[in-house]
């Protein structure tokens, strides 16, 4: 694509995101130097190539998702934050707080005010966490608890009842297992393929003590991303979706968790149209991750239409989560100096 097409459609995308009204080609020639026939030529071209479509015979054009994912990932130009845009950012984030989930709450609430979009926050999403202690305790005849505690700070449990009451020997050899093949391991690595390995590996041991490898390994399972969606009158006010497809999306946010590992890589912006399974017809979520003791802790986005101001969005959104980032980590020394 020749860099006049490039430039047209950056002007489309950019104009339509203000008005969200088709955009024609006299809204385009002051952003690019050429005749309004040549620019309805231009146009065409792009519509013909997926970039752009035309609602009506005689209206202008708007993006498809294929010409926001170009204006995203290349076109593009970020509006730098000023000093004072980040003092009033800073000024939206609790100076004290108690715990984690206060301060990420905080700059939830704070970017659904400024973006008017609903936000998601998924907090200790499991995958990067690292099992740092796995403890069996006897209970009662034939009980015993599994204590898991993972370096963010979970602490899991799970009464598990065997057929039989295990030795100390046993009791042994699996802590002193456990301590040599999982402490340590993040918990995405658990795979079914890794626990059967495991589980051969105890020998002898494999009959009376696979029944607590097992169910460790639910466990893990079960520790899914915990998942706050804020602003959701954000959402049912916008007048791009559809409102039965929004209350079904605050009726099952849970499914957000099957989109979330995208976002540990980084910056991620996610348009419906990828995802069959998204519920939200004609939307994008706009996720990055934050971190704590140099471990991925959680994410932060923003969900709205497709029709977003990308370009002034995406500076909040990664403001937020460096400043979550620093906050925890400042609050972490603090702690240790006490």
């Amino acid at each position: 694509m020749d860099d006049r097409k490039l430039k047209i459609l950056t002007a489309v995308v950019d104009e339509y995101i203000i008005t969200g009204e088709p955009v024609g080609s006299k809204a385009i020639m002051s952003h690019v130097k050429a005749s309004s026939a040549t620019i309805r030529n231009e146009m065409a071209e792009l519509e013909k190539q997926g970039y752009l479509e035309q609602p009506h015979t005689s209206a202008g054009r708007v993006p498809t998702y294929n010409g926001y994912r170009l204006y995203v990932d290349s076109l593009m130009e970020q509006d730098p934050l000023t000093e004072e845009e980040k003092s009033r950012l800073d000024s939206m984030l609790p100076r004290d707080f108690v715990t984690e989930e206060d301060l990420v709450e905080s700059a939830s609430l704070a970017l659904a005010e400024l973006t008017n979009c609903a936000t998601v926050v998924a907090n200790s999403t499991p995958k990067f966490s690292i099992i740092s202690k796995v403890e069996v305790i006897p209970t009662g005849k034939r009980m015993y608890v599994i204590l898991m505690i993972t370096s963010n700070g979970a602490i899991r449990n799970k009464v598990c009842r065997l057929e039989f009451d295990l030795t100390e020997e046993q009791l042994d050899f699996f802590d002193n297992f456990v301590r040599e093949n999982l402490s340590g391991i993040p918990l995405g690595e658990l795979s079914d393929s890794y626990i059967e390995r495991l589980s051969e590996a105890m020998g002898t041991y494999m009959m009376s003590l696979s029944p607590l490898v097992s169910e460790l390994f639910k466990m893990t399972k079960e520790m899914g991303a915990d998942i706050t969606v804020k602003g959701q009158k954000n959402l049912l006010t916008c007048k791009d979706f559809n409102q039965n497809e929004i209350i079904s999306f605050l009726d099952n946010q849970k499914e957000l968790r099957n989109f979330i590992d995208e976002t540990f890589t980084g910056l991620n912006v996610m348009f419906s149209p990828e995802k069959d399974d998204f519920v939200i017809h004609n939307s994008s979520m706009i996720t990055a991750p934050f971190s704590k003791d140099g471990h991925k802790a959680g994410a932060l986005g923003l969900i709205g239409p497709m029709r977003l101001d990308y370009a002034k969005f995406i500076p909040y959104l990664e403001y937020f989560t460096q400043r979550i980032t620093d906050m925890l980590s400042q609050k972490d020394d603090e702690d240790i100096s006490e």
